[in-house]
Parts: C-alpha cells; sequence; structure tokens
C-alpha cells in the first residue's frame, strides 16, 4: 500500500518546477535578445552601384556625386563599379542578374532604352529590374559648323535647306544605336529631311569633325557643345528638350518648330527585380533629399542637368515609354544593328 505524500509536499514540488521551467524559459528569452539586438540592418556591408560606362564621363560624375552624400547619410561603403563595353550591356546584364539584396545597383542613362530597342539583350529590361527613381533630365543641342557652309540659323531654315538639298548633309553620331543616333534620326523624321549617318567612337571625335566643318550637323551635349555654341565656335539651333532649356533661356526648343519632338535625357537608378521595398524607399528618399540640397545646385548646373527624383512607378513608366519610342524610331530607321551596342 503506497503512502500519499502530503498535500504540503506536492505544493512545494509543483512550485519548484514551475520555478525551474520559467528560469529556463527566462534564460532562453534573454538569450536571444542579443541575437536578435545583433541582427545586421541595411546597409550591412559594402554597396556597390554600377556605372556601365567608362571613368570620367558625366554618368560617372553624376553617380558619384550622389552616392558620396548617400554614403555620408547611411554611413555606408558605397563602390562605384565602372563597367563598360557593348555600349553598357555588359554592365546592366550584371546588375539585372545579382541577388535582390539591395548590394548591387545600377546608375544609368536614357541609352539603356535605345539598347533594348536595339539589342536582343540578355535579360528583359523591364521585368527583370526595380526602378527606383530619376535623378536627372537633360537634353542636347542642335549644332552646325560655325562657318557658312549650312546657310541655316534656325531649325525652320535646316529643314528649307536640307529639303532642298537632298543627300547633300552629314551627321554624326557616337555610334550606330546611340542615342545621339535615334535622337537624330528622330528629327530627321520629324522634319519630313534625310541626311547621311556618318558613326564615331564618341561624341567627342563627331564634335571636332563638325568644328572642322568636316561633318554638317551633330547633336552636342549641353555640357560640351553648351560653352562652344557661348563662345560662337558652333552655331546653336535648338535644344532637345521639350521646353527651353534653363542655361539657354533665348535658344527655342525644336519643339517649337516640330511638335512632338523631343530627345530628352534620364539619369536613373534601379536594381534587380524583387528588390526589397525597404531598400527601395530607403534610396528613393535620400537620393531625392540630395537632389533638393541647395549647396549641390551649382554642380548640376555645371553637369548640364536638371533635378526630378521621380517615384519608383513613374521612372518605370518612363522606362516603357521610351523602349517604345525608340523601338518605333529604330523600325521606322530600317536599322537592324549587330554585335556590340555603341555608347
Amino acid at each position: 500500500m503506497h503512502r500519499k505524500l502530503p498535500r504540503k509536499c506536492g505544493w512545494k514540488t509543483s512550485q519548484s518546477f514551475s520555478r525551474i521551467a520559467g528560469g529556463a524559459f527566462a534564460f532562453l528569452l534573454l538569450a536571444s535578445v542579443p541575437a536578435m539586438a545583433q541582427k545586421p540592418a541595411y546597409p550591412a556591408r559594402p554597396i556597390r552601384v554600377i556605372v556601365p560606362f567608362a571613368p570620367g564621363g558625366g554618368t560617372d560624375v553624376l553617380a558619384r556625386v550622389l552616392t558620396q552624400k548617400v554614403a555620408e547619410a547611411l554611413n555606408a561603403s558605397i563602390v562605384i563599379d565602372n563597367r563598360g563595353g557593348s555600349g553598357g550591356i555588359i554592365g546592366c546584364e550584371i546588375a539585372a542578374k545579382s541577388a535582390p539584396d539591395g548590394y548591387t545597383l545600377a546608375f544609368d542613362t536614357a541609352s539603356y532604352t535605345t539598347r533594348a530597342a536595339l539589342y536582343s539583350l540578355p535579360f528583359n529590361p523591364v521585368a527583370d529590374i526595380t526602378a527606383i527613381t530619376q535623378a536627372f533630365t537633360s537634353g542636347y543641342i542642335l549644332v552646325l559648323p560655325p562657318g557658312n557652309g549650312v546657310p541655316a540659323k534656325s531649325v525652320k531654315e535646316l529643314i528649307a535647306y536640307a529639303t532642298a538639298n537632298p543627300g547633300k548633309l552629314n551627321y554624326g553620331s557616337s555610334g550606330v544605336g546611340s542615342f545621339l543616333h535615334l535622337g537624330t534620326e528622330l528629327f530627321l523624321m520629324t522634319g519630313n529631311i534625310k541626311m547621311n549617318h556618318v558613326p564615331y567612337k564618341g561624341a567627342g571625335p563627331a564634335l571636332n569633325d563638325l568644328m572642322g566643318s568636316q561633318i554638317q550637323f551633330v547633336l552636342g551635349s549641353l555640357t560640351v557643345a553648351g560653352p562652344l555654341v557661348k563662345a560662337s565656335r558652333l552655331r546653336g539651333l535648338a535644344v532637345t528638350t521639350s521646353k527651353r532649356w534653363p542655361d539657354f533661356p533665348d535658344m527655342p526648343a525644336a519643339a517649337e518648330t516640330l511638335p512632338g519632338y523631343e530627345a530628352a535625357v534620364w539619369y536613373g537608378l534601379w536594381g534587380p527585380k524583387n528588390l526589397p521595398k525597404p531598400v527601395v524607399t530607403l534610396w528613393h528618399r535620400e537620393v531625392t533629399r540630395i537632389l533638393g540640397l541647395p549647396e549641390l545646385k551649382p554642380r548640376w548646373v555645371a553637369e548640364g542637368v536638371d533635378t526630378v527624383g521621380s517615384a519608383p512607378a513613374a521612372f518605370l513608366q518612363l522606362i516603357k515609354t521610351d523602349i517604345a519610342k525608340w523601338t518605333q524610331v529604330a523600325s521606322q530607321a530600317n536599322l537592324r544593328v549587330k554585335g556590340q551596342g555603341a555608347d
């Protein structure tokens, strides 16, 4: 016959067990707090921003100014990775196929959309990316040689001269399939005129030949051709943006003569698809904040850009619209580009 334990003794045993179990649970809970607290927040390691062009160009300069300020704000290390080649396709492929963790992004220009219009890319230029923001916008100047070889002082006069002299004028670009190539073709289509295309290995050589009157027409950048126009070393007719450019208030937009014509350049930040929303929000917030810093405004003017800071959805829509636009231009111009792209 078993002897029953006193009720008092059973209560103590139960109480002891509860204390032990509670203590173990508290220990485990406290032990997990440091682990949770030590979980690294973004960014926990260096961030790579790919610029798909060689160092020293306008895109590279803008990317470095922006990322330096973002790095300071986040107390992070941000490295610019210049991946030139194939007109920017190589660098963009690396960015698009990287892990969607926010540690590899890309800073590119509107030439991203002309590549998509002309080449079979190794990734989908819309579905395989996450748009973050269009940071800047810019444009070009329609420029002629300084001499009197082409007696035109306006877009209207240039169109009239080209119409009266079919096949006589040559225009230069930075290469077959480049933004300057398609931007000029769009101008010719809108004005219903013809010129001969002379591709160069960059915009610089094209401008040099224009100044020597070896070619008659070029879309020159605001930062390079602009000062030459102001110094009367080139003749500027109009800007390619939809409206007049602030730094050239007396120069009309080509659209004032040719409604609908626009060859505006954007500079924007994007990453691979499925980029975490907090990462997108963080970068968008910091970039737009930096774009509005008063002390940087003279720098943006010097680089020939105007700030935008669009929402991710708006930037993605711009990319879609531009790809469709330049695809149509390439089709109408019967452009069939093979091999490597042009910068």
